[in-house]
């Protein structure tokens, strides 16, 4: 699998994932992989999960994520607007969509690359990969010479030299970034549906692994149809109006 296209933090957001799988069609990928949160704050958690589980039918993979379990499992530890946004999502999705959801696996490997949604340290404890402490302990609970993770819906690779703490490096949008087979990495690709980075744009990760880079694809969306969309379902208005700022 040379090529593999990496979609994080969907959140229920439809014209984000329409846009992201358009690009996808270009990227000439090998394989999909999604890395979690495919519900949460936005207004279409049953059209997102009915999409992943038609690209997991040609082949995809997919990982749960904090926002996905809540679903199932309750939204205790979240704040006010996920709550709220979880509970409402609750009475969108069938009981088939909640099972698929609660059956999703929490990690996947292929070669010396790790894929999680949040962290390969304290599984299920959800940590953010935010600097270059959680990085470090990301990579001391795995062996795998690469973590790609999402959850902190921000673009980042932390590089990590040998008896050496990691270092942070900010990717440029559509430049590709390399990863060293002489360092271990923890790369967390930026988020299709909810972008915090102050780009609005969708983001996509393609890892080539046979010329050992990684790529942030931007893909503009009308975000401002999704905003209204989640005002019009009675979720919280930040959870829109956010998506116009990117923040």
């Amino acid at each position: 699998m040379p090529r593999i296209a990496i979609l994080a933090d969907i959140h229920a957001n439809r014209e984000a994932l329409d846009a992201a799988l358009e690009r996808l069609s270009a990227l000439d990928a090998d394989h999909v992989v999604l890395l979690g949160d495919l519900v949460g704050y936005g207004p279409d958690p049953a059209y997102v999960v009915e999409m992943a589980q038609r690209l997991i039918g040609d082949g995809a993979t997919c990982l749960l994520g904090n926002h996905d379990e809540a679903v199932t499992k309750g939204p205790a530890g979240m704040n006010e607007n996920a709550r709220d946004a979880i509970r409402w999502t609750q009475t969108q999705l069938s009981d088939e969509q909640k099972g698929f959801l609660a059956g999703l696996p929490m990690q996947y490997a292929v070669g010396d690359t790790l894929f999680v949604h949040a962290s390969a340290a304290r599984s299920g404890a959800w940590p953010y990969v935010r600097d270059t402490a959680a990085a470090g302990a990301c990579l001391a609970a795995t062996g795998a010479r690469n973590v790609i993770c999402g959850h902190t819906h921000v673009p980042a690779i932390f590089y990590a030299a040998r008896d050496a703490a990691p270092t942070r490096f900010t990717p440029l949008a559509n430049k590709p970034a390399p990863l060293f087979t002489g360092r271990r990495q923890v790369a967390v690709v930026g988020s299709v549906g909810q972008p915090r980075d102050g780009n609005p744009a969708a983001c996509i990760g393609l890892l080539d692994t046979g010329r050992g880079e990684l790529t942030m694809h931007r893909v503009p969306y009308d975000a401002s149809r999704t905003a209204h969309k989640i005002a019009k379902a009675g979720l919280p208005s930040w959870l829109g109006n956010r998506l116009l700022t990117g923040s």
